[in-house]
């Protein structure tokens, strides 16, 4: 009995692991459809600030904005039932938890529009970038820290 019980265990792993995979390749896809209603969120609101907080602060303020919102589409889509404890605790922790991607987000945004002027004329290039380049470390912080 035991041989079958083993041969049984080693079928079924690979059927978990594929499981796991599609899981997890279901809410990175999620995950970057929310990041690109953030994407657009953050570039239509640094074209409406530009002209009265510059490139950098209006960078900033929708920076925030668009956090607050990828937060409140990922915990109702992408991890639904995930994560504990009150609402605003959890939106703290997101913020907190992607600092890394946040550096990563805004360091290529100024980056593009104070050397390529086509970027500072043209911010979406730079809001586009900069959510390439803190995507990933985002979207593992988010999962493995926030919406556990």
């Amino acid at each position: 009995m035991e041989p079958s019980s083993k041969s049984w265990t080693l079928k079924r792993q690979p059927r978990l692991l594929t499981a796991e995979r599609v899981l997890l390749a279901r809410e990175f896809l999620r995950f970057g459809a929310v990041g690109l209603t953030g994407l657009a969120i953050d570039t239509a609101t640094v074209y409406a600030l530009r002209g009265s907080l510059g490139l950098y602060g209006a960078g900033v303020v929708a920076y925030g904005i668009a956090a607050s919102t990828n937060w409140l589409l990922n915990r109702v889509w992408t991890f639904r039932g995930k994560g504990s404890g009150p609402a605003h605790h959890q939106w703290v922790k997101f913020l907190v938890a992607n600092l890394l991607g946040f550096v990563l987000n805004r360091g290529t945004y100024a980056l593009l529009v104070t050397f390529m002027p086509l970027a500072a004329a043209q911010p979406v290039i730079a809001t586009s970038a900069g959510s390439v380049a803190g995507m990933f470390v985002n979207f593992s912080l988010s999962r493995r820290y926030v919406f556990r």
